[in-house]
């Protein structure tokens, strides 16, 4: 007969105590892996809208930052900027960077071309369609309004094939003194593109981002030979396919500059926003 049966029962407990402990550690450790690899696989690094530095600050007349042609290749193949000292209008496609110069010609430039605003993404399309024939700017926004999924994630977007017309401009190289943007925008040249096979590219942004991006729509032409384009003011289709990426992922990279750490932020420039995009 146990001398102690007391103690040997209270041990007994004890170690199913312990036992029944353990494996609810181990249950919660499993389903706290699991849940976490469901999460890491939501958004991918492609999935992530890359952004150098603020429109706000471009409007502003921040004109010149360190980010390159080189770095933003490391962040996306696909996206829109302009170049420092504002020369030009930027457009990736398929990797291939273009500026867009205020002759309305388009050229591969330097990789070590620097860039005081841009925003690109790996595009990976998740939605395609055909687009009606005749189809406008104003239309092509009210129906891609209709069915995105939420308004409230960025969408990259690529409109392929013939245009009926397409009106585009692109900013003239500047000189410092900067002036802000606003009044730049006043004599920039605009061009006319007739029954032309091209590639109209950019964002949707949601409306949240003001002051930080372009909210709603900010697109830029390229021709199919990739000779020329611009932003993009007007468009109608003849016959198009469209690609849609859906970002829900946003990185904002900050210029480092003088320029940019002494620019007054703090006004809101919505109206002279709206000049500039016109």
């Amino acid at each position: 007969m146990d001398e102690y049966p007391g103690r040997y029962a209270m041990s007994l407990r004890r170690v199913n105590a312990m036992k029944n402990c353990i494996i609810l550690i181990l249950i919660f450790s499993f389903n706290f892996i699991f849940s976490e690899n469901i999460y890491s696989g939501d958004i991918s690094q492609h999935d992530i809208l890359t952004q150098y530095s603020t429109i706000d600050a471009l409007l502003c007349g921040v004109y010149d930052g360190e980010m390159t042609i080189k770095d933003l290749k490391q962040h996306g193949d696909f996206g829109l900027g302009t170049f420092n000292a504002l020369d030009g209008e930027m457009l990736a496609i398929d990797g291939h960077y273009y500026q867009i110069t205020s002759d309305g010609v388009a050229r591969e430039p330097d990789i070590n071309s620097g860039t005081p605003f841009a925003a690109v993404t790996f595009f990976e399309p998740d939605k395609k369609a055909d687009l009606n024939s005749g189809m406008d700017f104003d239309s092509f926004k009210k129906n891609m309004d209709e069915i995105i999924l939420t308004p409230n994630i960025f969408y990259a977007m690529k409109i392929k094939g013939i245009f009926k017309t397409v009106k585009t401009r692109s900013v003239p190289k500047q000189s410092k003194p900067y002036r802000p943007l606003k009044e730049i925008v006043n004599t920039q040249p605009t061009f006319n593109f007739y029954k032309t096979r091209g590639t109209i590219a950019g964002f949707r942004c949601p409306s949240y981002v003001k002051n930080i991006n372009v909210p709603g729509y900010h697109l830029h032409f390229i021709t199919e030979d990739g000779k020329a384009g611009g932003h993009v003011l007007e468009f109608t289709v003849e016959k198009a396919v469209l690609e849609i990426d859906e970002t829900s992922g946003f990185s904002l990279l900050l210029p480092g500059n003088k320029a940019f750490y002494h620019a007054d932020l703090s006004f809101d420039k919505q109206a002279d926003l709206e000049k500039v995009e016109r």
